[in-house]
């Protein structure tokens, strides 16, 4: 289910449409398969703090998801708690034994593993710049951005983000967003993140953005378990640099948080 099954549509509507969607889809537990080696597999996901919908506080449940995945990057949402001393909560050491993903380092996050909870892995290459954005808003909202060589020819740029619950300030943030963008900067970047817009066409927040990331699919991940609203997104500043976006719809992804993982295809 997409962009042109949803738009326009009731919410009852769409609930009845995702259900169809769903029972006509296998859920896959196996990682995506790359074409060939200019592909790599990229995620977002919000791990809702490591806490399932059984209310379960289990981080081992949200590694075992991202196993399944096998992403080369991915951006993490909720990775740390928000309040007291922030401390991170995934196992970051064996995570990296089990998936070869290391996070981008941060400055200044004390005992957290990101920068207002996003969290970045990437599973080889070399970090040349990492910048921590704050986001205008109420809440206390961030964005990293990291330059990533992933060989000797190849380098992207990744903006992984979190934005706020409320229009305005989402509004606000995919400004800041464009903001990091020149015209005539043409380097392959990422926007990775929870956006928190539910809204499609003139109504959404992030119309902005469309100017430099084009339409994109929006494919329902939340709730986890009956996904009828396009919150997380994976968007490309170049027509053919993402593809096969879908949702990481698996028994185990259903119920180790609120949010579906996102994953998606970047040919460099």
């Amino acid at each position: 289910m997409d962009i042109d099954d949803i738009k326009g549509r009731s919410l009852p509507e769409t609930v009845l449409l995702s259900i169809r969607s769903r029972s006509a889809r296998k859920a896959k537990a196996t990682p995506r398969k790359r074409v060939n080696d200019t592909e790599i597999v990229v995620a977002s996901y919000n791990v809702h703090k490591c806490i399932g919908t059984d209310r379960r506080f289990d981080p081992e449940r949200t590694a075992r998801v991202i196993r399944e995945m096998s992403p080369d990057v991915i951006a993490l949402q909720e990775a740390d708690n928000r309040f007291g001393d922030r401390a991170g909560l995934l196992d970051l050491a064996r995570l990296e034994l089990e998936t070869g993903l290391v996070p981008v380092p941060v400055s200044g996050n004390g005992k957290g593993h990101g920068w207002r909870g996003n969290v970045l892995l990437f599973k080889r290459g070399t970090v040349r710049d990492v910048h921590q954005l704050k986001l205008p808003g109420l809440e206390p909202r961030g964005a990293l951005v990291a330059e990533i060589d992933l060989d000797e020819k190849r380098s992207l740029r990744v903006i992984a983000a979190h934005l706020g619950l409320l229009r305005r300030s989402r509004s606000e943030q995919a400004r800041v967003v464009l903001d990091i963008m020149s015209s005539a900067d043409e380097r392959p970047t990422l926007l990775l993140g929870d956006l928190n817009e539910w809204r499609l066409g003139n109504r959404s927040a992030l119309n902005t953005l469309h100017t430099t990331f084009g339409p994109t699919p929006a494919v329902p991940t939340f709730p986890s378990g009956l996904p009828v609203l396009a919150l997380d997104r994976i968007m490309g500043n170049r027509h053919d640099l993402v593809s096969g976006v879908e949702a990481h719809d698996t028994p185990l992804s259903r119920v180790a948080s609120d949010h579906l993982p996102l994953t998606a295809f970047v040919h460099l």
